[in-house]
């Protein structure tokens, strides 16, 4: 069975004698380079492998341009300074051949063992204007050799590749246009009646173009051509249909990165294409208004069938703008649902839904994420799309569960059992956050002084996963806050006067989470100030707050907590439309996480992350 590679991802390779297989619509130059410690070219132009010239040791020559390549490689053959193999694919020059590689198909490079099985797959999409790109690395970690997708292209073709790669510039563009020319072969011509040229033709079944030219009048190869010079600009490309989406096609030095910024891109083109819609039906709106008034201002044209007749050619070109802004929309939408579809199976646990299977097999991770997912976020044009909420770590502002009336609720009224739902919220948060950090990186305080979320963290508090709990009442909320303001102070100080080391040895140096329940209860004035204190200062060196609270409940503090909630990150049990974006300030919905129905994966989470924590493991 092939695995098909996203960027970023890498595979374990079984064997030491292999093949590279390249397969595209158009012929393709294959080129590869052996790449030392530093980063550079081994060797330099003895590391290059090139058409035409003798490879390095390891490595079979490349092939002349052609749309399907295989490249033999032996790894154990490579020199032993060797720590990795960088293999290209640029655009040769010759007659029609494309000038980006956004004006072709995706190549897909191919992973064969020695007898030739496909043993993996990757398709380099996302390509525009470059017109060199490292597709593949084969690299050395830990004494084992692995094959990692890259897709990383270069506008500068081959010479921008090489400099890259530790080659002088000047012998960069010596290497590229030495190199042993091989002129693209046209494709065959099809029979046709009519032998005048034709610019381009349609697509044939195995992809490629047919060429029209006459046999007579087809141009040969400019002397001296080779196949990594730099294409000149070409008219662009007639429109296509848009590439299929693939998981982790963004920029990011990891997976886990590329698939943040996935995410954050697909929320900001459901913003703007939103936004294109309701500004185009507002102006179509408008301009119908418009020529209504205009009607109207004119008294020869306030009676009879004028008016009518006016009426109905504002409205047909109102109907049209908006038909044609839908269309737009619905294409964008449909778009955006299919990446979709493709990301979400691929988002690592601390991005992922509590309904996805990466769950199931859930280990521990053994270093922090990059980000964790609050919920998700929608808007009323697109009810079925839904962008994972992701928050960076560690939370630079606290979160705040309203367990008090909602946005989207009628009037003033309440939704029953909106405070149960709110604890149940924030136990659920405090699972993921425990489960995405490695253990013993995140260490999670309760505050409960009334006991009303008792039940809602049991599974926590059984587990062992909660910090030992404080006194009751007041007392205990004094306790901790005391421990926890000590703890930001010293390590304020520590950092400040660069002497990390000289913390107390009994301080637990990992992440500390605040979990406050039913705030303000229990809660005086000088509680009150160090709580304040710890959102301001505490994201700074490690001290993290979520708050479960309805601020009508806090109101007899008056305006002292208004920064408070100013600073905090307000979500909600319930979905509710609340969260405003700082681009076009669309109104979102947020949508908390939750457990499917009749799901074990909490307990199953709670039960590997307690597993993990003990003493010994």
């Amino acid at each position: 069975m092939t695995a098909e590679l996203v960027r970023g991802q890498n595979q374990a390779l079984p064997w030491t004698r292999l093949e590279i297989g390249v397969e595209a619509d158009r012929a393709l130059a294959l080129g590869a380079v052996l790449v030392g410690e530093a980063g550079h070219a081994l060797g330099g132009a003895e590391g290059i492998a090139l058409p035409g010239a003798p490879p390095p040791p390891g490595l079979a020559a490349p092939g002349p341009p052609a749309p399907t390549h295989r490249l033999a490689v032996d790894l154990g053959a490579l020199p032993s300074a060797a720590t990795r193999l960088d293999l290209f694919l640029a655009l040769p020059e010759g007659p029609g051949a494309p000038a980006r590689f956004g004006a072709l198909a995706a190549p897909r490079v191919l992973l064969l063992g020695p007898g030739g099985e496909k043993a993996a797959g990757f398709a380099v999409t996302g390509l525009a204007e470059e017109t060199a790109v490292v597709a593949v690395e084969l690299y050395r970690r830990n004494g084992a050799w692995k094959i990692r997708a890259v897709g990383q292209g270069y506008q500068g073709g081959v010479p921008a590749l090489l400099t890259d790669r530790g080659i002088a510039p000047e012998t960069a563009r010596r290497l590229a246009a030495g190199a042993q020319a091989h002129p693209v072969a046209p494709l065959p011509a099809a029979p046709r009646p009519d032998p005048e040229p034709v610019p381009a033709g349609p697509a044939t079944p195995s992809g490629g173009r047919v060429d029209y030219t006459h046999p007579g009048r087809r141009p040969t190869a400019p002397a001296g051509g080779h196949p990594y010079a730099t294409p000149a600009p070409a008219a662009p490309a007639p429109p296509t249909a848009p590439a299929a989406p693939v998981a982790g096609d963004a920029s990011g030095w990891s997976m886990e990165e590329r698939l943040h910024n996935q995410v954050w891109g697909m929320f900001e083109d459901l913003a703007r294409t939103v936004a294109a819609y309701r500004g185009a039906v507002e102006f179509a709106e408008d301009r119908r208004e418009r020529e209504l008034d205009a009607v109207l201002d004119d008294p020869r044209g306030r009676t009879g069938q004028g008016v009518a007749a006016a009426r109905a050619a504002a409205s047909e070109r109102y109907e049209t703008l908006v038909a044609r802004a839908q269309k737009a929309l619905d294409r964008d939408l449909a778009q955006l649902a299919a990446e979709s579809q493709v990301v979400e199976p691929a988002l690592p646990p601390a991005l992922a839904g509590w309904e996805s299977p990466v769950w199931h097999a859930y280990r521990p991770p053994e270093q922090p994420p990059l980000s964790v997912r609050l919920g998700d976020l929608g808007l009323p044009e697109a009810p079925e799309l839904r962008i994972p909420m992701l928050v960076r770590l560690p939370l630079e502002r606290g979160l705040w569960i309203d367990a008090g009336r909602l946005s989207d609720g009628e009037g003033e009224s309440r939704p029953a059992g909106l405070r149960a739902l709110a604890a149940g919220s924030a136990a659920l948060h405090a699972t993921r956050l425990l489960a995405v950090h490695p253990p013993g990186g995140l260490t999670v305080h309760l505050l409960d002084p009334a006991g009303s979320g008792a039940a809602a963290f049991a599974g926590l508090r059984n587990a062992g996963l909660l910090a030992p709990a404080p006194a009751a009442g007041a007392a205990g909320v004094a306790e901790v806050l005391e421990r926890l303001t000590r703890r930001v102070d010293l390590v304020q100080m520590a950092v400040r006067g660069g002497a990390r080391d000289a913390l107390p040895p009994g301080l637990d140096t990992a992440e500390q989470l605040l979990v406050v329940h039913d705030f303000p209860h229990g809660f005086d004035d000088r509680a009150v100030t160090r709580l304040r204190y710890l959102a301001d200062e505490g994201p700074a060196v490690g001290v993290h707050l979520l708050l479960v609270a309805d601020r009508d409940d806090a109101a007899g503090y008056g305006p002292l907590l208004d920064p408070l909630w100013r600073g905090l990150l307000r979500i909600t049990p319930l979905p509710d439309r609340h969260l405003a974006d700082p681009w076009v300030h669309h109104l979102w919905t947020f949508t908390p996480p939750c457990v499917p129905r009749g799901s074990a994966v909490l307990e199953t989470v709670v039960g590997a992350t307690a597993r993990a924590r003990r003493p010994g493991r």
